[in-house]
C-alpha cells in the first residue's frame, strides 16, 4: 500500500511538471492531501522552481501565474497549521518573481518561449542513459508572423503524429525522411533524436521558419548531427530546377511526413502537387499526413484534390487519447485528428 501511495504521489507530481514544461494553460495540480505535505512541496521546489532545476524554464509571467495558483492551493489544503505549513523555499521564489519587472502581456505574447514536450510512448529501453525523453523548442505560441506563417508554434496534429511514430518507430528507422511544413521542427527533431533515421529533412516554405530551425536543432543537441538538415521547399514549385539533374543530390526519400498542412483550402492543390512530384521521383515512398479536423469542409477539399490527382487516402486507426490519460505531450481531445496514408492509385 505504501509503495502504491508513493507511486501515485510521484505520478501526480510528474504529470504536473510535464504540463508546466509544456506551458499548458490548465494544469492538473496535485491533490490537497499531497500539497500540504512538506516532502511534496520540497519535491516541487527542487524539480521545478529552484534556480537550477530546469535548463529551459518557462517565461517569468507563466512561472508567476502558476506559482501563485500553487501557493493558493497549498494554503487552502492545510487544515492543521500546527502539523503543516508552506515551504519557505517556494515562498522565496514567489517573492523574487513578484519583485522582478515583468513584460506586459502584449510584449510577452510576442516573445519566444521555451516549450518542452515529453514523449510518453517512446520505448526507452534502448537509450544508453536512463531519462525521460523530451523535445525542447523555442516557440512563439501566440504569434503568427508578418508573412502569415503558422510555423512558429507546434500544433496538435504534429504531437499526435509524433506519438504514432513513437509507437511505430520502424516506419522511420534507417529511412530517409522528408517533413513538409515542418514549422518548429518537432517531428523532424523527434525522428532525428530518438528514432534513428538515415536522414531527416525538415522543410518549410517560409524563409523565417527555415531560418529558425537550426536554433531548435541546437536545443536538442542536433547542431552537429548528420541526421538532420533544414531545407526551403515551396509547395507547387518544381523541386528540380532547370540547372539541376537530380533533386537533393539524387539522395532517395523513403517517408514523407506532414502535420497540420491541410488547414487552408487555397494551399491544398500546391501541397498535393508537391506530393505528386515526390511520388514520380520516388514511387515507393510512404506518405503520412496528420490533420486536425477543425473544419470538415477543408478536410473534404483535401480528399477531393487527392482523388483528382489519383491518390487514395487511407485513414490509420490511431486513437486520440483522452486528456486525463495523457502523460505527454498534452493536446486537446475535443477535435478529431486524422492520420492518413496517401497512396498513388
Amino acid at each position: 500500500m505504501e509503495i502504491e501511495k508513493l507511486e501515485s504521489r510521484d505520478d501526480s507530481i510528474d504529470r504536473f511538471r510535464r504540463q508546466y514544461l509544456q506551458l499548458e494553460r490548465d494544469l492538473d495540480y496535485p491533490s490537497p492531501a499531497l500539497l500540504r505535505e512538506a516532502d511534496v512541496q520540497d519535491t516541487l521546489y527542487n524539480t521545478i522552481f529552484a534556480d537550477e532545476a530546469l535548463a529551459y524554464p518557462p517565461p517569468r509571467r507563466y512561472q508567476l501565474r502558476v506559482l501563485k495558483q500553487l501557493m493558493s492551493k497549498i494554503e487552502a489544503s492545510i487544515e492543521d497549521w500546527d502539523r503543516h505549513g508552506i515551504s519557505d523555499d517556494l515562498m522565496n521564489v514567489l517573492s523574487n518573481l513578484v519583485a522582478l519587472p515583468l513584460p506586459s502581456e502584449i510584449t510577452a505574447a510576442q516573445q519566444k518561449s521555451y516549450v518542452t514536450y515529453t514523449l510518453s510512448l517512446l520505448d526507452t529501453s534502448s537509450l544508453i542513459t536512463p531519462m525521460t525523453p523530451h523535445i525542447t523548442l523555442l516557440e512563439s505560441r501566440n504569434l503568427i508572423s508578418a508573412s502569415g506563417t503558422t510555423g512558429l508554434r507546434t500544433w496538435e496534429a504534429a504531437l499526435h503524429l509524433g506519438q504514432f511514430l513513437c509507437a511505430n518507430p520502424s516506419l522511420v528507422q534507417e529511412k530517409h525522411v522528408l517533413e513538409l511544413g515542418a514549422g518548429t521542427g518537432y517531428l523532424s527533431i523527434l525522428c532525428a533524436k530518438f528514432l534513428t533515421p538515415s536522414l531527416v529533412i525538415a522543410s518549410d516554405g517560409s524563409d523565417d521558419v527555415v531560418a529558425n530551425l537550426p536554433e531548435n536543432f541546437f536545443l536538442n543537441g542536433l547542431q552537429d548531427s548528420k541526421r538532420i538538415q533544414a531545407m526551403d521547399i515551396k509547395w507547387g514549385h518544381a523541386l528540380v530546377g532547370t540547372e539541376d539533374e537530380h533533386w537533393n543530390g539524387g539522395r532517395p526519400i523513403d517517408v514523407v511526413l506532414g502535420a497540420d498542412v491541410t488547414y487552408d483550402k487555397s494551399i491544398i492543390p500546391s501541397l498535393v502537387g508537391t506530393l505528386q512530384e515526390l511520388v514520380e521521383m520516388f514511387p515507393r515512398i510512404t506518405i503520412l499526413i496528420a490533420a486536425t479536423e477543425r473544419n470538415r469542409e477543408t478536410f473534404n477539399a483535401f480528399l477531393e484534390v487527392c482523388e483528382k490527382k489519383h491518390f487514395n487516402v487511407e485513414e490509420i486507426d490511431f486513437e486520440l487519447p483522452r486528456t486525463q490519460d495523457q502523460r505527454g505531450p498534452f493536446y486537446s481531445d475535443q477535435v478529431p485528428i486524422r492520420i492518413c496514408k496517401i497512396l498513388k492509385q
